[in-house]
């Protein structure tokens, strides 16, 4: 009720996708489920509550504002990290709460060193290293300052992790700068190893990194893509499928379904524009159908006469221009059609499927894009 459309979690799928990755990607490392990005535009205290429901204990955000969001999903005996953005004065929450979080300069260090003397509690920390993507992490020439603040700050400092973050290892073409990131990360390891300092684990493969290169599987690994049935690229599955003798078949399925309804059908003479503009000319006689759902909702004005939806178990082209807050769509070749009727963005409909890569096909926008555009308002349900 009151909503344009609507999206659907399926956690039978979600199950089958992690049961494969534990299976066959990760192996024995512990599974860390990303959930930045409203968990990649599924909702994420939906998709918590399935996750944790498959034994998910290990959830990471990339700023302290997400962290804050997902909080109170989470069930007792549950980590959650940081990945990336924590302002100083967030830091005193994080720590009280025992969430842990990155550090990845040194001032971000000596204000986690004041917070917890302030708040009376060990800072949990992973600290990241600059292996060589040059955006965020410790570079070595600094390692020794931060061995001085463990060793002075033990009480303060509880050191967690050792990460990096590879750059853009679901391309081959960044596979030799992947190769010297992993090779800077090992002589890392090997430096803090051999200070004596307490135990921590190692983690540094996202999704790509897991299927592609198998010595980043260290500890733990942060999955995000992957564990809602999308691969990171085109490139990463061909590679994935390749290695299979007999079975090419996708492993992996989309946990999402984003579904509207029809809110009013129009009969168009030929020779007529549809929409806004000029970009749509009818050549006969049409039906159209206008659904709720525009650019405000995550249907990108890029789709305009490009875009396709299942109705009906069969798919339909957008005609003209997407609107804010509606699309037209060609349904001429479905006669018995009604207002009223379901519509699908995203998602199966008998034999047929759009898939978020299909909206990739049409746009140029990664599945990633795609997916963390679908605005937080909309009401997810599961399944």
């Amino acid at each position: 009720m009151f909503e344009t459309s609507y999206i659907e979690l399926d956690s039978h799928i979600y199950g089958r996708n992690l049961a494969f990755l534990k299976r066959s990607v990760i192996g024995q490392a512990e599974f860390c489920s990303v959930i930045k990005g409203n968990a990649y535009g599924h909702g994420d205290k939906e998709f918590i509550q399935i996750a944790q429901n498959e034994g998910v204990r290990v959830f990471a955000v990339f700023n302290a504002f997400e962290a804050y969001r997902v909080r109170p999903f989470l069930r007792d005996g549950t980590r959650l990290i940081i990945m990336g953005d924590i302002d100083f004065p967030e830091l005193y929450w994080a720590i009280e709460q025992g969430i842990e979080f990155y550090v990845h300069n040194m001032k971000l260090l000596d204000e986690t060193i004041k917070a917890s003397q302030k708040v009376g509690k060990p800072a949990l920390v992973h600290l990241e290293i600059e292996t060589g993507m040059h955006r965020l992490g410790i570079e070595k020439e600094l390692f020794s300052e931060v061995l001085r603040r463990i060793s002075k700050y033990p009480d303060n400092l509880k050191l967690i992790a050792l990460c990096t973050h590879y750059a853009g290892s679901e391309s081959i073409n960044n596979y030799l700068r992947v190769k010297k990131q992993h090779k800077v990360f090992e002589n890392s390891i090997k430096w803090f190893r051999s200070q004596e300092i307490d135990p921590f684990i190692i983690h540094a493969a996202c999704s790509a990194a897991a299927v592609r290169y198998k010595k980043t599987l260290y500890d733990m690994v942060r999955i995000g893509i992957l564990q809602y049935g999308f691969w990171p690229s085109e490139e990463t599955f061909i590679e994935y499928i390749s290695k299979k003798k007999k079975d090419h078949s996708n492993p992996l399925e989309g946990i999402i379904t984003w579904k509207s309804r029809i809110m009013s059908l129009k009969d168009v003479p030929l020779g007529s524009y549809v929409g806004y503009g000029s970009s749509y000319l009818t050549e006969r006689a049409k039906k159209m159908a206008i659904i709720p759902v525009g650019y405000s909702n995550g249907f990108a004005r890029v789709l305009s006469n490009q875009g396709r939806v299942l109705i009906h178990g069969k798919r339909v082209s957008v005609a003209g221009t997407v609107n804010m807050n509606a699309i037209t769509v060609d349904v001429t070749n479905i006669p018995e059609v009604q207002i009223g009727d379901e519509v699908v963005l995203i998602g199966k409909q008998g034999d047929q499927t759009i898939t978020v890569s299909s909206f990739g096909d049409y746009s140029n926008q990664l599945n990633y894009e795609l997916l963390t555009r679908l605005p937080m308002d909309i009401p997810r349900f599961i399944k």
